[in-house]
């Protein structure tokens, strides 16, 4: 593959598979809405690079997604665009249906339509690759892992909506024959991450000496996996991926929230000590639990590993050390984010 359409491509994730994509020699025809989590900054290193088209659009728009694989002729699409924040689906979940599942049915629609125009061994190479989360799956008790076969039971606006758009995709490729991929990821964490997430939040706050709220008990428990991992990911399946299959990916690596955050304070302290000597342990504030909170997700990864021979290169710990020392290093990109209208508030309450 040479040529892929990138949809949410100035997003956390999509960003980070955007750059790495153009470094190893892909085309990329970029689209993004732009909306709060959407941040070109994040691309200004590609600014004049002839691999990278930017096209600012809504994934929505029949006719600005036919223009542009008419135009690039894309070997592939990969879609990260999505409304992705669960805090805010909570306070409107309207935008999540519009964009995550409307949106999903423009794009897979002019995706068909694409792919029937052409011939031989592009129509055979050609492939949609859709980007999920293992929030559809619901949620876990203390024991077990979600497979690909694990029956979805979204408990959120925002999963909800993405098991939707899971379905459509499946749906495309059963009824229309569309090559579909679908990948389902566990928490994601690393560079160029939107602030009101919770490894970035904390940083953020712990770095200013401020309180950091920590729902619930703190002991709701997530896999974590670094951005990185995740696109490498990605691109393996979009190489050797079964038509029609989903693929779970996940980093190994269950930490419940406190743990977490304790450990971010801990590398901070080591990198940063505040100025009054205080450890930032004692910064830390358990507020209410967000509605419908999940207890517990892992993923079962073996189905990659075993049939496309991918697995994490980064423990929790390194990954978790280079996030932290990334985001001291890029401070100027930080504040140039939260110049805008998110300020570290609470959401979804």
């Amino acid at each position: 593959m040479e040529v892929l359409l990138v949809t949410g491509g100035a997003g956390f994730i999509g960003a980070n598979f955007v750059l790495k994509a153009v470094a190893d020699g892909l085309t990329v025809v970029n689209l993004d809405k732009l909306t709060y989590a959407g941040n070109l900054d994040t691309l200004a290193s590609l600014h004049g690079n002839s691999r990278h088209v930017f096209a600012h659009g809504d994934i929505g728009d029949r006719a600005l997604v036919a223009k542009l694989l008419a135009e690039h002729k894309p070997d592939a699409i990969v879609n990260f665009a999505a409304e992705s924040h669960v805090d805010r689906s909570i306070d409107g979940p309207a935008a999540f249906v519009e964009t995550n599942v409307t949106g999903t049915l423009g794009l897979l629609e002019c995706a068909r339509d694409y792919w029937r125009s052409l011939e031989g061994e592009a129509r055979e190479a050609f492939r949609f690759l859709h980007v999920s989360t293992d929030e559809v799956y619901g949620s876990l008790g203390p024991e077990g892992k979600f497979t690909e076969t694990t029956a979805y039971a979204p408990n959120s606006p925002y999963s909800a909506s993405k098991a939707a758009s899971d379905h459509l995709v499946r749906a495309f490729h059963h009824t229309y024959g569309l090559p579909t991929l679908t990948t389902n990821c566990s928490n994601n964490y690393g560079p160029y991450q939107f602030p009101e997430k919770l490894i970035p939040l904390v940083i953020q706050k712990a770095l200013a000496g401020e309180s950091l709220p920590v729902y619930g008990d703190g002991m709701n428990i997530r896999d974590w996996l670094f951005v990185g991992d995740h696109c490498s990911a990605i691109r393996r399946v979009l190489e050797g991926g079964r038509v029609g299959e989903t693929y779970n990916v996940g980093g190994n690596a269950e930490r419940t929230n406190i743990t977490v955050v304790k450990t971010i304070c801990a590398l901070l302290d080591e990198r940063r000590p505040l100025a009054d000597g205080r450890k930032r342990e004692s910064l830390i504030t358990y507020v209410k639990d967000r509605p419908g909170h999940d207890r517990r997700y892992a993923i079962d990864a073996s189905k990659l590993e075993r049939e496309l021979g991918w697995k994490p290169s980064q423990t929790f710990e390194s990954g978790i050390a280079a996030t932290v020392d990334w985001y001291l290093a890029n401070q100027p990109w930080v504040q140039r984010v939260l110049d805008g209208s998110y300020r570290m508030e609470r959401l979804g309450s």
